[in-house]
C-alpha cells in the first residue's frame, strides 16, 4: 500500500541548519506546511510555573495537532524542531494517517556549529549545540539518522533528503 502524504521531521541542533533547510524542503514540495517548532514554543507566555517537560509537552501536542489537521486537508507537513525522545510517540500517533514519515537528524562538525552560531550573533547556544551532537551522535536510535550538513548548503541537503527519501539510509520509511 502506497502512503500518501509525507512528513518530514528535521531534527538536530542549533546551528546545523535545520530551519533553513526546512524552509527549502517546503518549498520544494508542492501542497506543503512547514511548523516550526521553535515559533509554536515561543507561543506560550507567562509560563512561569511551567517545568520545560511541560512546555515540551504542550509544544508536541501543539505540532501533533497541526499535523493532523493539515495532513487531513491533504497537505504534506515539514517539522522543523529537536526531537529527543518524542519520535517513536509521534509515529504511533499519527499511524492511523495515510502517510509516510522521514526522519533525518542534521549534524555538523564542532568547527563549524561555532562559526554558524557565531556568525549568526547565538554564541550562547553553543554549549547546548555540542551537548546535543553529542548526544545525537550516541544514541542509537538518532545515529541511523545523522545527516552530515558540515559543508553542504541548505538547499543541497534539502534536495538530498527529498530526492533519496525513499531509499536514504537516514530515513524511517514506514512506522
Amino acid at each position: 500500500m502506497s502512503k500518501g502524504n509525507t512528513i518530514y521531521i528535521i531534527s538536530g541542533p542549533c546551528g546545523v541548519g535545520k530551519s533553513t533547510v526546512s524552509k527549502e524542503i517546503a518549498r520544494m514540495i508542492k501542497r506543503s506546511v512547514l511548523i516550526e517548532g521553535d515559533l509554536l514554543n515561543a507561543m506560550i507566555v507567562g509560563d512561569s510555573e511551567l517545568t520545560w517537560e511541560e512546555r515540551l509537552e504542550i509544544n508536541w501536542s501543539n505540532i501533533l495537532s497541526m499535523t493532523r489537521n493539515v495532513v487531513q486537508h491533504d497537505y504534506h507537513v515539514v517539522i522543523d524542531y529537536v526531537v529527543e525522545t518524542e519520535l517513536e510517540w509521534f509515529c504511533q500517533q499519527v499511524s492511523d494517517m495515510n502517510v509516510q514519515i522521514k526522519y533525518v537528524v542534521l549534524r555538523a562538525n564542532e568547527a563549524k556549529l561555532i562559526e554558524r552560531l557565531n556568525k549568526r550573533g547565538d554564541p550562547f547556544l553553543i554549549e547546548r549545540s555540542l551537548f546535543l551532537i553529542k548526544e545525537f551522535e550516541e544514541s542509537s536510535l538518532h545515529q541511523l539518522y545523522l545527516l552530515d550538513t558540515t559543508d553542504k548548503q541548505p538547499l543541497e541537503v534539502a534536495k538530498e533528503i527529498v530526492l533519496s527519501a525513499c531509499h536514504h539510509p537516514n530515513f524511517v520509511e514506514d512506522w
